[in-house]
């Protein structure tokens, strides 16, 4: 009986560095399901002629409130159409290629691209890793190596070479993301954060900014009111305008800044008071008189209050005992 053909290793993805110079595709989109492709297609098409509708109506004169009611929208879906002079495309999502694959994809791709085109042995070897989930998601992902390839559904060898797959650039880092990466708990942050963190920190002001947040969020969680002078100090010296703007805000109201650091109080419950009047407000604006408002605010709070529990005889008993 003829021996098995060994099967190749996968490699380290540092192993990829050796293959830079042989040319590279990109790789393979996810395939997305054909009906949900449809809807999408369905839903696009139908907003393209919402679109047209809503500004054929605004240039013969039509008020929001009748274009609204004609074509089926909210008014502020109206008016957001209005204020775009043209059709306002929806972004793609950005997390549509997340899956429970992505620590591993490296590997996947280094073993992929050295001769590899077994994906049983794939999915053991990134089993051993400790991956997650079934062989599904793996084999769905060597689909994509093999649409990026050229090569048919069960075809592992080929006549010609192959491009090396290269795996598609990471979503670009925005101000907001940036933000919460560093403003982030560092026992909740991943390891794709830790990295993206120490990209961001090899600028030097960027560095020195993400040292004052870092500080200054450690400071306020853990409640160091000594150390906040000093952090004021080096934010009012630092070359940073917005950070030296935030610290003379800080200085002239030095005395409530200590106080919230120090003390375990804050003002959530009065917000949400507001709050809670702004809507009451807001409900009754063209719909009752000032009487009928200001019973609303007086008798609100005790309505919410929940009912009191029925005592127990026991419990009667003693309150009268000791009356």
């Amino acid at each position: 009986m003829p021996s098995a053909r060994p099967t190749p290793p996968v490699h380290d993805p540092a192993d990829l560095a050796e293959a830079s110079e042989q040319p590279s595709v990109p790789l393979a989109p996810p395939p997305s399901a054909s009906v949900a492709a449809c809807l999408a297609r369905q839903r696009s098409t139908r907003r393209w002629t919402h679109y047209h509708q809503v500004w054929m109506s605004h240039q013969q004169g039509w008020t929001l409130d009748a274009i609204a009611q004609q074509v089926g929208l909210s008014r502020r879906t109206v008016q957001r159409y209005l204020h775009c002079s043209t059709y306002p495309e929806r972004q793609p999502r950005h997390d549509r290629d997340r899956s429970l694959l992505d620590p591993y994809k490296p590997a996947l791709l280094a073993g992929w691209n050295h001769g590899c085109r077994n994906g049983a042995h794939l999915f053991r070897t990134i089993r051993r890793q400790g991956v997650r989930g079934r062989y599904g998601i793996v084999a769905l992902y060597i689909r994509r190596l093999r649409l990026a390839q050229g090569l048919a559904p069960r075809q592992r060898r080929s006549q010609q070479p192959l491009p090396a797959v290269t795996a598609v650039s990471p979503r670009p880092l925005t101000p907001r993301r940036a933000t919460w990466l560093v403003l982030r708990p560092p026992e909740s942050s991943t390891e794709e954060d830790h990295h993206q963190l120490a990209q961001l920190t090899e600028h030097p002001a960027l560095a020195e900014t993400v040292a004052l947040a870092h500080d200054f969020a450690r400071l306020i969680r853990q409640r160091q009111p000594t150390q906040l002078e000093a952090w004021l100090r080096r934010a009012a010296t630092s070359a940073l305008p917005p950070f030296r703007r935030f610290a003379k805000g800080l200085w002239a109201d030095m005395a409530a800044v200590q106080a919230a650091v120090t003390l375990p109080w804050s003002q959530g419950p009065i917000e949400g008071q507001i709050n809670r009047l702004k809507m009451l407000k807001r409900q009754m604006f063209g719909r009752a008189h000032l009487d009928l408002l200001a019973r609303r605010f007086l008798l609100a709070p005790h309505a919410q209050r929940p009912e009191q529990r029925p005592q127990e005889p026991a419990e009667a008993q003693a309150q009268l005992a000791a009356a």
